[in-house]
């Protein structure tokens, strides 16, 4: 049986992902900074583990774990990630640095540490949870969608890289999807750009935001079955996009262009 390693499996489409590849035979460990969060998880027969993603004591000891039980891992799914919001202008170079140690540096840390066991069996499958928003953009969203663009970028070279050795690496482009985010993303980003002069377009992307989570999004489960697919599939595709407004975004910006798609996306505020 194929040891996964599914981070971010504390919510939304992390335990989504850790739930379908339990039920699919996998041996899967879920790795969350908030354990009791998945002890659902584990009483679905996943091993829980602590891990926050900026901590590299957390992600040496769980990569260790792994590697003394099951020989390292086979399949990793480097979900665990958040979107900060607010215009460029209002936010710290810390809070940037931030949102690259959770969305990038983390994510790649983890990815090192877990290749040598996949270089030495000669296989390996690494999953990198990007966003529509590797491939978009939006108002007030410029560190998190640039942390997203260097995961896409980050991945490509990636796979170039360790095409020779059997390890694939699969890229997933969610859409609008039912998971914390819009709500994580709202009050953060008012307190950021609430005042001052971003406030007008701050309170339209707030309103905006609302609108498409109330709406309702994709459920997580849709993203983990691209993702059981993806990781069943002989040849898998580089990339997969999925889930509501993603496809239909990506491809306004890819066949009219920048203006055409900057018009579509302020049109909506």
């Amino acid at each position: 049986m194929k040891t996964v390693l599914v981070t971010g499996a504390s919510s939304g489409m992390g335990k989504a992902t850790a739930e379908r590849l339990l039920a699919d035979g996998y041996v899967v460990y879920a790795a969350a900074r908030r354990v009791d969060r998945m002890r659902d998880l584990e009483d679905l027969g996943a091993t829980v583990l602590a891990m926050d993603i900026t901590k590299d004591d957390d992600i040496v000891a769980a990569v260790d774990r792994i590697t003394s039980e099951r020989g390292g891992v086979d399949i990793l799914v480097n979900n665990a990630g958040f979107g900060m919001y607010g215009a460029m202008e209002d936010t710290t170079i810390a809070d940037a640095r931030y949102q690259f140690e959770v969305n990038l540096f983390g994510l790649a840390r983890l990815t090192q540490l877990v290749l040598p066991a996949m270089r030495a069996k000669g296989a390996g499958k690494i999953v990198n949870l990007s966003s529509m928003g590797g491939r978009i953009y939006t108002p007030l969203g410029s560190w998190y969608h640039a942390t997203k663009h260097a995961v896409e970028g980050w991945s490509d070279c990636l796979r170039l890289e360790l095409k020779p050795f059997g390890i694939d690496v699969i890229v997933i482009e969610p859409g609008i999807i039912e998971t914390e985010f819009g709500h994580v993303l709202i009050e953060p980003m008012l307190e950021r750009s609430g005042k001052g002069p971003y406030v007008d377009l701050a309170q339209k992307v707030a309103g905006t935001t609302r609108g498409s989570y109330e709406a309702g999004g994709s459920p997580a489960s849709l993203i983990a079955g691209v993702i059981a697919d993806a990781l069943k599939a002989r040849r898998p595709k580089t990339r997969y996009v999925a889930g509501k407004y993603a496809r239909l975004l990506i491809t306004v910006r890819k066949l009219f262009g920048d203006r055409v798609y900057d018009r579509v996306i302020m049109a909506q505020l």
